[in-house]
């Protein structure tokens, strides 16, 4: 499906973070957001999930506007995998998986898991909580793959972990973008530029440039939105 943002402007309170924010993800397409830290990534992935309003503008999927809350915006086929590692740590990395899935297909699910990650198959009966990071993410990231969304929302997933892990979810997101458009918040700028088809860069609540990987690589760009954050 196709992802649209339409006249964001969003805000905390009178704390206005962003401004009049346009940004399209073409269906079954990367589009890596990039920006500096407070640039607004983070809200503007919360504004397209449901998980927060806009103070004006529209969120679309193929042309139909999304309304209501986060279970809303799931129904449609948005998934919003954040940094925070929305698992459940107490119940198995089996349970987890099955809590992912849909009613009925939950043995189908966890090979899915198992084949995206398969790590996660030699950790089925362990405590989520348990994890390393590293898995913890790849439980998250599971959630994405099960519920063979339309639309991924992926929010600085790679923060922390060893860079062969991070290896690994790249491999993921490359994987699920076959199937879903994908929007993706990273800090590794020159990984998703790698697989991205377009790229958005936000600075200061506004889109300051949008256009295709090699006009920001073969450019200063970076250096001027993100200054010494670029690795």
């Amino acid at each position: 499906m196709r992802l649209e943002l339409r006249n964001i402007t969003a805000a905390y309170g009178e704390s206005v973070v962003l401004r009049n924010v346009d940004l399209v993800v073409p269906e079954g397409s990367v589009v890596a957001l990039l920006g500096a830290n407070g640039a607004g990534k983070t809200t503007l992935l919360s504004v397209a999930s449901g998980l927060m309003g806009p103070k004006s503008g529209s969120v679309l999927l193929d042309g139909v506007e999304c309304r209501g809350d986060a279970v809303e915006f799931a129904n449609r086929g948005i998934c919003h995998v954040t940094d925070t590692r929305c698992i459940f740590p107490s119940l198995t990395v089996r349970e987890n998986l099955r809590m992912f899935a849909a009613a009925g297909n939950e043995d189908n699910a966890i090979a899915r898991a198992v084949s995206a990650f398969p790590r996660l198959g030699e950790r089925l009966n362990q405590a989520a909580g348990t994890l390393s990071g590293g898995e913890q993410q790849m439980l998250a990231m599971a959630r994405a793959y099960i519920k063979e969304p339309a639309v991924i929302l992926i929010d600085e997933v790679s923060m922390g972990l060893a860079p062969i892990v991070v290896d690994e979810i790249f491999e993921f997101i490359e994987q699920a973008s076959r199937t879903a458009s994908v929007l993706l918040v990273e800090q590794y700028v020159a990984k998703a530029l790698k697989i991205a088809d377009f790229v958005y860069i936000l600075s200061r609540g506004r889109v300051g440039f949008q256009g295709q990987p090699w006009e920001v690589e073969s450019s200063d760009l970076l250096a001027d939105y993100l200054g010494s954050a670029i690795s």
